[in-house]
């Protein structure tokens, strides 16, 4: 199983992807879960025949979950992981705390999700939302979210990789 150099999540509808995080995240999966293994996930969820239907005619305007399924695993392949797939980023009040720390023109190096976390630690929220950065009741997630970033990539994965731009 080979993780893709490419930043293959950005190719996933939203949907897809969240589809593709809740099986990855399963806790009662043994294995990696692969394309193949959430495409069959996927496609026992629809009524049998609607996978009929879908198979027979495309009568949706967009392509179905189960048609993006098939082109990607067409693309990558079935073995490819599924976690390669996932969109992750920071929530809007998380990517203000990592752009602080990217923007402090008194770090040297770029910040981690671990810097990020001992800065939530040590005040960082609470300074942001003293200079209105953040809204008083926006940093009581920040933490846990850290947290789930750490825990799915790793403390020492840049940070500035999950800022989301909206």
């Amino acid at each position: 199983m080979i993780h893709h150099p490419i930043d293959v999540a950005t190719r996933v509808s939203p949907r897809l992807s969240e589809l593709l995080r809740s099986r990855v995240n399963d806790p009662d999966s043994e294995q990696p879960i692969t394309l193949i293994v959430a495409r069959r996930f996927l496609a026992g969820l629809l009524p049998a025949d609607f996978r009929e239907a879908e198979r027979l005619h495309h009568f949706d305007v967009d392509a179905s979950m189960l048609d993006e399924m098939d082109a990607l695993i067409e693309e990558f392949g079935e073995s490819a992981l599924a976690v390669d797939f996932v969109q992750s980023h920071a929530s809007e009040q998380l990517s203000r705390v990592i752009e602080s720390l990217v923007n402090d023109e008194n770090r040297e190096n770029p910040p981690t999700l671990s810097v990020v976390r001992d800065a939530i630690v040590s005040g960082l929220g609470v300074r942001l939302v003293g200079e209105g950065v953040l809204d008083e009741d926006e940093d009581d997630t920040l933490l846990s979210e850290i947290e789930d970033l750490i825990e799915q990539f790793g403390a020492d994965t840049l940070a500035e990789e999950f800022l989301r731009y909206e």
